[in-house]
């Protein structure tokens, strides 16, 4: 039986190899049946050693020639497979890096925009919700205020009524009465008995009483009423409230017993002329 042999798939870069060797063989034997020069023809003598020899040099010049454009051709092709030879190891790796630095930015950036809207968002809530209790805190203060005030009216209003209501007896223990009411009331000091005293040594308890006879009457003022006030003085510390007629008993007493708090602390420390 006949043998059979598996020759190997040739490459095309094999295939480039093997048609350079091909042109150098057939470019060496054209040159070695050409004869050396136009002599050796001319004259049909054989070839001397040093033409052969000088043949032979010629061949491996050429040789040498198409060895050199072999292996120039030879990188080209090289060159060319290592441009379609595919990505290295190293080159996928720094793609992937890339890759996957690019897909972690994206999301830090999308998580870091969240993140801002979502503080954002509860920053808004939280002052939202602390204006409220601040309005809410306003509102009960005031409220709380209004109806403290309102108490405070409610508590007093009675009283004033009390006050505007009762009636007092029209003698001397009455005026007495009311002036003293009025004198707490207005902060002025004085007790009944202070006034009490001092009316009966100054007018008798008569509110039409006047001096004619001391210095003031030579003055042309004389002293008149209850307590007997000259008008500068009653004028001067008339009491709000009351007449301004100087012989109404209240304003007599109430205006001298101001002026008397003003001079001497109190009507109570007046013993005699004042």
């Amino acid at each position: 039986m006949p043998k059979h042999s598996h020759s190997p798939t040739l490459t095309k870069h094999h295939k480039i190899a093997l048609a350079g060797v091909a042109t150098l063989g057939a470019a060496a034997l054209a040159f070695s049946a050409v004869p050396s020069s136009a002599e050796t023809i001319a004259s049909g003598t054989p070839q001397t050693a040093a033409q052969v020899a000088n043949g032979t040099a010629q061949i491996k010049d050429v040789t040498g020639k198409v060895t050199d454009q072999l292996a120039l051709q030879n990188v080209k092709v090289e060159a060319i497979a290592a441009k379609k030879k595919p990505a290295s190891a190293h080159q996928l790796h720094v793609a992937h890096v890339k890759k996957v630095h690019a897909a972690h930015v994206a999301h830090v950036k999308q998580a870091h925009t969240a993140h801002v809207k979502k503080l954002h968002a509860a920053h808004a809530k939280h002052v939202h919700a602390v204006h409220t209790k601040h309005v809410a805190a306003v509102k009960k203060a005031a409220a709380k205020r209004a109806a403290q005030q309102a108490a405070s009216r409610s508590a007093q209003r009675p009283q004033i009524q009390q006050v505007a209501a009762k009636t007092y007896a029209n003698n001397l223990d009455g005026w007495i009465s009311q002036a003293l009411d009025i004198m707490n009331a207005k902060g002025i000091p004085g007790s009944y008995n202070g006034l009490h005293r001092n009316i009966m040594r100054e007018s008798s308890g008569n509110p039409n009483a006047i001096n004619n006879w001391d210095i003031n009457a030579i003055n042309g003022i004389p002293s008149k009423g209850l307590l007997q006030v000259i008008p500068p003085t009653f004028a001067t510390y008339h009491v709000n409230g009351t007449s301004w007629n100087i012989y109404d008993p209240v304003a007599n007493i109430t205006a001298a017993a101001n002026y008397a708090a003003h001079r001497y602390g109190s009507i109570d420390n007046v013993n005699s002329a004042y």
